[in-house]
Order: C-alpha cells, then sequence, then structure tokens
C-alpha cells in the first residue's frame, strides 16, 4: 500500500531544482533533528511511496515537485560528522538516533502550489501544512490531499 507525504526544505538551502540536478534525481534526505518526523521516516515511510516537495520559508512557500521515497530508512551519518550542523554528540553508531531516506525527484509540478492556494482549497482544510502551528519537516498525506494538490499543480492524480 502506498502512501504519501510532503518533506519540507529552504530552497536556499536545497530546492526541488537542485533534487531534479542530483545524479539519478536521487538524494539522501538527511539532517532532520525531529523525533516525530525522524518516526515517520522509521515507521512510516516505504519504498515507492509519494512525497509532495515544499518550498518553506520562501515568498511564496508551496508544493514545488513530486517525489518518491527510493531508499529505506538508514542511520543518518551526518550526525556522527563533528563538522556537520546535524552533528549529535549523543548519538552512538551502535544505536543511531537519527535517521534518513532517500528521495527521487519525479518532476516539477506545471503550476507552482503556494501555500495560499492550498488553504484556499476545501479538500485541503485537514491537510497538516495548512494547520497553525504545524512545523514538521516531513508529514503526512492523506491520497485525497495528494490528488488534490497533484490537480492543483496542473498533473493528473495518479
Amino acid at each position: 500500500m502506498v502512501h504519501y507525504w510532503l518533506v519540507k526544505s529552504e530552497p536556499r538551502t536545497f530546492s526541488f531544482q537542485d533534487l531534479l540536478d542530483c545524479p539519478k534525481k536521487r538524494t539522501r534526505w538527511e539532517g532532520i533533528r525531529n523525533y516525530t518526523a525522524r518516526n515517520f521516516m522509521r515507521d512510516g515511510m516505504a519504498l515507492g511511496d509519494g512525497v509532495l516537495f515544499y518550498h518553506s520559508s520562501a515568498e511564496p512557500s508551496g508544493v514545488a515537485g513530486t517525489a518518491r521515497v527510493s531508499g529505506a530508512a538508514v542511520a543518518d551519518a551526518t550526525q556522527f560528522d563533528k563538522r556537520s550542523p546535524g552533528y549529535d554528540p549523543k548519538s552512538k553508531r551502535e544505536a543511531p538516533t537519527w535517521l534518513a531516506v532517500e528521495l527521487e525527484a519525479v518532476r516539477a509540478l506545471p503550476q507552482f502550489v503556494a501555500l495560499e492556494r492550498l488553504k484556499a482549497e476545501p479538500a485541503l482544510a485537514q491537510m497538516l501544512v495548512v494547520q497553525r502551528g504545524q512545523r514538521l519537516s516531513i508529514q503526512p498525506v492523506t491520497e485525497r490531499e495528494w490528488r488534490s494538490v497533484l490537480a492543483l499543480g496542473g498533473l493528473p492524480a495518479r
């Protein structure tokens, strides 16, 4: 059974175009330092799951493209790298605290779907990203929400 997710990234740091430009259009989604988001990667994300790639802290913020989970959760190597902003001195190699998944770009949306447009769509009223105070960098998305966002972005909802 396929599940759907929304991942957030500031486009100044890593944009959807950056993902498209990666070798094989893939990257390790690392640096997540929130336990709930980590648990989504560990317990929820599976190969082939659909991903909405969301540009956050941007003008405007919104969904720029789609991706898929192409690699299962593994230890995030940045937690062990003292030069990394994601370094965590409490994390141990034998029992890593933080995980990463691999994402593969599928395609850019023909029409960027800004947050204001998401908020204006009645079918998306319960979507986590439009809720006040929802700052998680990885969020579950229902199939209905997935299809609605794809339609708003100009793609067939498959």
